[in-house]
């Protein structure tokens, strides 16, 4: 069972919390959209997303002989700012010589989110990063596995606003991975184009001569 979170009440039980913006979405407009799309008539059998990963490769940015400072602490920064939980580092399982790596070396940072932050950081992704993204024209349509998971890239931490680049002293981009639960590709690019997601224009098909 869920623990009640909220303010408590003058010798009351705790209020619970208010439902995130694009769950409530979620719950009342796309989840039935999506079962009249797919012919799902079954709430539980619908595909919900599950989590999201955020992850930060540092292996590249500690090579070379210009080695910008206090690059680890960089990236905690940016994913405990953006995303409200502390993240974890991910030192490589086996060396691999080619890329330079060493087993045990710290090589990326991870923060997977679910439930109420999951749905806050989608909101933000959805209608506050998205459009700062320089020269924008729509994320991929192509990042969908045959599970429906959602895989994309973004180039800088600044699009978020609430990073602040002046105070930073390099810049990194990250990978954002969404799993969904009962899904295919078709049906999460469905459910996120309803939530808003920006995915590019579909392109028209040249006519028949």
């Amino acid at each position: 069972m869920a623990k009640t979170k909220g303010k408590k009440g003058a010798g009351g039980p705790a209020e619970p919390a208010p439902k995130p913006r694009l769950k409530k979405i979620y719950d009342e407009q796309v989840s039935p959209k999506v079962g009249e799309q797919f012919e799902m008539p079954n709430v539980m059998s619908r595909p919900k997303l599950e989590k999201i990963t955020i992850n930060v490769n540092m292996g590249r940015h500690l090579e070379g002989t210009k080695i910008p400072p206090n690059v680890k602490q960089t990236v905690l920064d940016t994913l405990t700012t953006i995303s409200g939980q502390t993240p974890v580092i991910i030192k490589a399982k086996k060396s691999v010589s080619n890329f330079k790596v060493r087993e045990g070396y710290e090589s990326a940072a991870m923060v997977t989110l679910r439930r109420e932050r999951m749905w806050d950081f989608l909101d933000r992704l959805i209608n506050l990063a998205t459009p700062r993204i320089k020269d924008f024209r729509g994320l991929s349509r192509k990042g969908f596995d045959r599970q429906g998971n959602y895989s994309f890239g973004l180039n800088e931490q600044g699009v978020f606003p609430e990073i602040n680049m002046a105070e930073v002293n390099f810049t990194h981009g990250m990978n954002v991975n969404m799993v969904f639960r009962n899904s295919d590709a078709k049906k999460s690019e469905f459910l996120l184009e309803q939530l808003g997601m920006p995915f590019t224009k579909p392109e028209d098909k040249p006519k028949k001569k």
